[in-house]
């Protein structure tokens, strides 16, 4: 009998999985292991760079810009960046391309120096110095690093007067009152208001009158992206790099005159920190890296065998003295800051200073063209602190003497603002009790003598180029030296003292 006759066929054994439906089972698992994963990814990653927003970008030493300002300057990068592709300048000989703003009208022709050329200097714009720890040491730098996109490398002295926190308590810590910001928020609206159309300033020694209102821009961080001066700023860069590829280099058109080398220092000093802030702000200016570039090199090549610098820039003979040297120190601080690399600054810089240091008489005064007895010893004490030697016997020798016998009154010949504007700076790199007794000095001289409209009464002493007419030398001398309290970091150089940082 055949056994499988009459037999039922077998059914298959269901599995475990199968009898809780495991098929469904299975696609809603992976769908919602899947979406663990992006919740995970989404924590880790996404809210981490929403919180970055939040954080203050400020320099290794403390400053920088706040995060609600660094999102105002982004969107004025964004906004003015795709301007400087559309335009260009015009009578420009060799035919490379400027930015040129809507509202900025044909460039002047570029004409010899004034009648009222200036001798012996035609004023300070400040050392365009790197006065922070992190600093310049030996003719070395180490640049400021931020944590954010902007001002990251800006050194930490430049950084530190774009968080307007920051700079208003600096001004509190050192000695400033509310109403020294104000005089210097007037006296950039008078530069504003005062401004050529062409982008320079006053109508004669116009580089280094424009050097000098850009420095004046600067020392409050106003660039091109600035909401109130931006535009101003941008059109005196754009008449400085014009000048500079007219001339292929120099930023003077007679660079032989008696005031060349003095045009030529204040200017480049200005483009050096005007390509400073816009490398930083990503904002590219056509030929502005190029022209700093040629123009500090301009300045090292055409050194005087004798360590200093000469009238109309000749290596032999000629004249040279601290006034002229201060500016081409001044110049090549600021282009260091730049990263360009400049071939021979480094000697440049040491036999600088080794002249200015010839000029400093026994009684730590530095002279003009021959050892003490004038009243530069601020020029040679600010390029020595300048430079990572403030606490040398030149600077602190000098410093001494500018405590003993400095003096300033409005009314009387003891007035020299060009003076007193390397003083105000040098003096604030010395600290303590140097800086308080010129602080009580200086301050209120200046307070009590700014006009309702910003500018600046005409002081008694005449001489450095600081005639009544010369309105903007005198005003952006002012504003430079009620930015001291700011602009720069205190070195702590000199007596090793500082000012309440």
């Amino acid at each position: 009998m055949n056994p499988n006759i009459n037999s039922r066929p077998a059914v298959p054994k269901q599995r475990f999985w199968q009898n809780l439906g495991g098929g469904s089972l299975s696609i809603s698992v992976i769908l919602h292991l899947f979406l663990l994963a992006g919740g995970v990814v989404w924590v880790f990653q996404v809210i981490p760079e929403a919180k970055k927003d939040d954080v203050d970008f400020t320099t290794r030493s403390g400053g920088g810009p706040s995060s609600s300002e660094r999102r105002d300057t982004q969107q004025r990068a964004q906004m003015i960046q795709p301007n400087l592709s559309r335009v260009s300048a015009r009578d420009v000989a060799n035919g490379l391309t400027l930015p040129e703003p809507e509202q900025v009208v044909q460039m002047a022709s570029l004409g010899g120096i004034g009648a009222n050329s200036l001798t012996k200097g035609p004023g300070g714009a400040g050392s365009g110095s790197d006065f922070g720890k992190n600093g310049w040491q030996g003719g070395s730098m180490t640049p400021g690093g931020g944590t954010g996109p902007l001002f990251r490398m800006i050194p930490p002295d430049m950084g530190k007067r774009c968080s307007k926190s920051d700079r208003l308590a600096r001004l509190k810590d050192n000695g400033g009152t509310p109403a020294c910001e104000e005089a210097v928020v007037k006296g950039l609206r008078w530069l504003k208001a005062n401004q050529n159309p062409d982008g320079s300033w006053a109508t004669a020694n116009q580089s280094a009158m424009t050097g000098l209102a850009l420095l004046a821009y600067f020392g409050h961080c106003e660039t091109p992206l600035s909401e109130e001066f931006g535009e101003s700023c941008m059109r005196g860069i754009v008449y400085l790099v014009g000048v500079g590829m007219q001339n292929k280099g120099p930023l003077v058109s007679n660079v032989a005159s008696q005031s060349g080398p003095y045009e030529h220092g204040i200017a480049t000093y200005a483009l050096g920190e005007a390509a400073t802030f816009c490398k930083e702000l990503k904002l590219e200016i056509p030929n502005l890296m190029e022209v700093t570039e040629k123009a500090g090199q301009f300045i090292i090549d055409n050194q005087h065998g004798n360590g200093g610098w000469s009238y109309a820039y000749t290596i032999q003979g000629g004249h040279t003295d601290s006034s002229v040297v201060g500016w081409q120190l001044q110049a090549l601080k600021a282009c260091h800051h730049t990263k360009i690399n400049y071939q021979g600054i480094d000697v440049a810089v040491r036999q600088g200073l080794d002249y200015l240091a010839a000029l400093q008489g026994e009684n730590g005064s530095f002279g003009y063209s021959g050892p003490g007895g004038d009243n530069l010893t601020g020029v040679g004490v600010l390029c020595h602190q300048m430079w990572g030697k403030g606490k040398s016997k030149e600077a602190r020798n000098g410093v001494k003497y500018l405590k003993e016998n400095l003096k300033l009154d409005w009314n009387t010949v003891d007035s020299d603002l060009y003076s007193h504007y390397y003083a105000s700076q040098a003096m604030m790199q010395a600290g303590g009790s140097n800086w308080k007794s010129y602080n009580d000095l200086f301050r209120d001289q200046l307070l009590d003598n700014q006009n309702p409209d910003g500018s600046w009464k005409a002081p008694k002493f005449a001489g450095h180029g600081q005639a009544p007419a010369n309105d903007v030398y005198r005003n952006t001398l002012c504003i430079l030296m009620l930015e001291v309290y700011y602009r720069f970091l205190n070195s702590s150089g000199g007596a090793g003292e500082r000012p309440g940082i």
